[in-house]
């Protein structure tokens, strides 16, 4: 044990020859020896250091070292110090037991004898610096131990990440071997049936005027396997830091009325309708396709979720800040569905790649990507997303993008990686 510790000593005496002579005797290395020549003065020394002794004559003007002693062992700051009396009265029974009263641990008598003053200090000092030695060992400990629970609650907090990591990753591939098998099901069931209507000589399947309609039905189920593959593409780019945007003057109120247009099929399927309402223009600089996939992901939820109930998208300008905080022309897309609704606690992490809720799952197939994608691609413009829903109330998903995007952070990327995606 580490014992290599400073040792404060006060000796209290009204005469300076006698304070000269004892600190002569027990000055050593390692001490620093405080002279005191009153009461008083000892007391004001006590409240700013901290002794691992103190020598006190009995007698002295004013208060004497009994008087002391007892005011010593009132203080919780000095209570603990041990005092040694210095005393020329004798060896009287009761003068040293009024002075074991008042607190002293030992006592001298004057003349006083160096061998005997040394080795009581040297006690003393031992049982200091071992005391402070220990307290500063069970501190350390104390703090190990803290740090060894800190460590403890991160590895399992770790492991639990792990854990999840393990059942996303599982919960992925199960989800995307489903949604790629449904629609690659429909394609290879229309071609066995195409083959055995060919075998049969059945060439009426093949008119004309139903090949726009079989065209459609693979056009439609081919999309669906690119977008799903978007997605992931997209995905690997944010983890990448890259996903890009190539910002552009758009017309956003045109390029809302296209999207719902292009999802004419899709809403019918779903039993719904949609409803735009958007000014005749509105003019912006962003990613025309980003842009699009943001307003095809949220009308698309709607859709799903929406139970068949009428979905209403409204476009507008506002007057507003982004999320930098700066204040500027704002546009707002907002969606609103009456579906099954989103719960409170679940509102945060539906954002977040591969989350869904657990009512999701009853109502539609999917893989928990639209609305993280979508966040991503809001936040490079230095947009916001939010939400507002409650079970069985519906849901009311509210984008809100600076008119100019240019100024936004721009994450590298290549036009040909985000062209590629492009259906």
């Amino acid at each position: 044990m580490n014992i290599d510790i400073e040792s404060k000593l006060l000796i209290v005496d009204d005469l300076p020859e006698n304070l000269l002579a004892l600190e002569a005797l027990i000055r050593a290395p390692g001490r620093v020896v405080y002279r005191a020549a009153s009461a008083e003065a000892a007391l004001a020394l006590l409240l700013e250091h901290e002794f691992a002794l103190a020598i006190v004559d009995v007698q002295m003007p004013g208060m004497n070292g009994f008087e002391l002693a007892e005011l010593m062992r009132g203080t919780e700051r000095t209570r603990h110090i041990p005092i040694i009396f210095v005393s020329a009265a004798g060896r009287e029974l009761n003068y040293a037991f009024q002075g074991y009263e008042s607190g002293a641990v030992d006592f001298l008598h004057k003349p006083l004898d160096p061998h005997a003053v040394v080795s009581k200090v040297n006690v003393f000092v031992d049982l200091y610096r071992h005391r402070k030695a220990l307290r500063h060992e069970m501190e350390s400990l104390a703090a190990a131990h803290r740090k060894q629970e800190e460590l403890v609650q991160q590895l399992q907090h770790t492991q639990g990440e792990l854990e999840r990591a393990v059942r996303m990753r599982d919960d992925f591939m199960s989800m995307v071997s489903h949604e790629l098998r449904t629609p690659l099901n429909t394609l290879y069931l229309e071609a066995q049936l195409r083959q055995l209507h060919l075998s049969k000589g059945n060439l009426a399947s093949f008119a004309p005027e139903r090949l726009p309609a079989m065209i459609e039905r693979d056009q439609r189920q081919i999309r669906n396997m690119v977008r799903l593959i978007d997605d992931m593409l997209d995905v690997t780019r944010m983890r990448r830091d890259a996903l890009s945007i190539q910002t552009k003057p758009v017309d956003l109120a045109a390029l809302s009325r296209a999207v719902v247009e292009n999802l004419h099929q899709q809403a019918e399927a779903a039993g719904s309708v949609i409803t735009l309402h958007a000014p005749a223009e509105l003019r912006g600089v962003w990613d025309e396709f980003r842009i699009e996939q943001v307003l095809t992901n949220l009308l698309t939820n709607a859709l799903r979720y929406g139970g068949g109930k009428p979905v209403e998208m409204v476009v507008r300008q506002t007057d507003g800040t982004d999320k930098t905080g700066e204040s500027g022309g704002m546009a707002q897309v907002a969606v609103r569905d009456q579906g099954i609704g989103i719960a409170p606690e679940d509102q945060g992490r539906i954002f977040e790649q591969f989350e869904r809720t657990a009512d999701s799952h009853k109502h539609a197939a999917g893989l928990g990507l639209g609305l993280y994608i979508t966040r991503k691609i809001v936040s490079l413009h230095g947009g916001r997303i939010g939400v507002q829903s409650a079970p069985g109330e519906g849901s009311r998903f509210v984008v809100d993008l600076p008119l100019d995007a240019t100024d936004a952070t721009e994450v590298p990327g290549s036009d040909k990686e985000k062209e590629g995606t492009q259906t």
